[in-house]
């Protein structure tokens, strides 16, 4: 009970500093500076546990004011701590609680099954394209018995390109705005595609079946 008190104290707190503080952050994120890379960090991991502001939006503008390999290190090095934070949270403050409740979830335990069948390449999967909504994934590796390092391993990997491309998309943007939303709007339709792919070839082999 302790835990799972200090676990959803930590979930307020977070979520409170982004909702009532996010456009004050914002605004210091866009002065640049060393501040700037600290809050940059910590608005990026806030946004893996509630969106504040929705990611794309918040790593081109950090890409914008820092450039693409900075801007990278940074919404990548953001993205991780939340992950991680999110990840060790669900496994040591809510395991038993959610298990309890959730893993008896048909769909849950399908996705735990998937993550437990090869947690790597599942997991790498998931992030480069997102057949499964990231908090899910790491709500369910939080619970599952996914090895702490093969997640982050496998999350920072599969991360990369999606930041990558909001970063160039961001730094490009000032100079050519057709540009940015052309490449963010073109790596978006190829995720939808491929997930369209996969599930529709999913859905016809369960009709065979």
């Amino acid at each position: 009970m302790g835990k799972r008190i200090s676990s959803i104290s930590i979930l307020i707190i977070i979520v409170v500093i982004g909702i009532f503080q996010k456009d004050e952050l914002l605004t210091i994120i866009q002065e640049g500076g060393i501040l700037s890379l600290l809050i940059s960090v910590l608005l990026v991991a806030i946004c893996v546990f509630f969106p504040v502001i929705p990611f794309p939006v918040l790593a081109g503008v950090i890409g914008g004011v820092f450039g693409t390999t900075q801007g990278v290190i940074v919404s990548l090095t953001g993205a991780m701590i939340g992950t991680m934070a999110f990840f060790f949270l669900c496994r040591y403050g809510f395991r038993d609680y959610a298990q309890a409740k959730l893993m008896n979830k048909p769909k849950v335990q399908e996705y735990e099954a998937y993550l437990n069948r090869n947690s790597f390449l599942a997991i790498l999967t998931c992030r480069l394209i997102p057949i499964i909504p990231a908090p899910v994934v790491n709500i369910i590796a939080g619970l599952s018995k996914v090895n702490g390092f093969i997640f982050f391993s496998a999350s920072t990997i599969g991360k990369l390109p999606n930041i990558l491309i909001l970063s160039y998309a961001g730094a490009s943007f000032t100079s050519n705005k057709l540009f940015s939303f052309g490449l963010y709007g073109g790596y978006i339709l190829v995720v939808f595609l491929v997930n369209f792919v996969i599930m529709y070839r999913k859905m016809s082999k369960e009709s065979v079946d």
